[in-house]
């Protein structure tokens, strides 16, 4: 494991009643968290193949506990969204090495398929900063109803020298999603937006 890992944090949020109606199944989004060292943080590095390495690791780890974390199996689920929040002696840059060039592949292996691009953002924060988690279906990304996002914050982290990189998967969309748009249905997940 390349990545030293001081904490890891598993949620599950389950949505039961929205305004009165039962949302049946409940709707289930899983948060999965790690606080990693930041090889970077405090000096300026060219080369930052360090932490495009360590998102490829967390891709998969991540993906794969909010998988299990919503005892489904991997193909069933429906969305995903990534989002870093790097420490003060940290650079935006470093969030961006995390998660885009190889963070998504795993995160793709671990959710089967994935032929939507994965929503993401970044931010640079202190201990308990929140970042809102982006999510978009992971076929089509034309899927209005699966256009959301799930809070992700750890109380500690990120300490100056640390990132908390963050993957949310679900297994269904928004409760009572009715604003039209591709219906799952419909999805042909061919070129990841219908």
């Amino acid at each position: 494991m390349l990545a030293r890992i001081r904490k890891l944090v598993v949620e599950v949020e389950e949505t039961r009643i929205e305004m009165g109606k039962p949302i049946v199944p409940p709707t289930r989004k899983a948060l999965a968290m790690a606080v990693i060292d930041n090889p970077c943080a405090g000096r300026y590095v060219d080369n930052l193949d360090e932490l495009v390495a360590l998102g490829e690791e967390l891709g998969g780890l991540l993906g794969t506990k909010c998988v299990e974390a919503l005892g489904i199996a991997p193909g069933a689920a429906q969305s995903y969204g990534k989002a870093a929040i790097v420490g003060e002696a940290g650079e935006l840059e470093h969030a961006a090495a995390i998660l885009h060039p190889k963070l998504g592949a795993p995160l793709r292996q671990a959710v089967v398929k994935g032929a939507a691009l994965v929503p993401s953002a970044k931010k640079r924060g202190t201990l308990g900063t929140a970042i809102d988690v982006p999510l978009g279906h992971k076929d089509a990304a034309f899927v209005r109803s699966h256009f959301d996002a799930m809070e992700a914050r750890v109380a500690d982290a990120p300490r100056p020298n640390e990132i908390v990189v963050a993957v949310v998967v679900t297994d269904s969309g928004r409760p009572l999603a009715r604003v039209g748009g591709l219906a799952v249905a419909e999805i042909k997940g061919e070129d990841g937006l219908r």
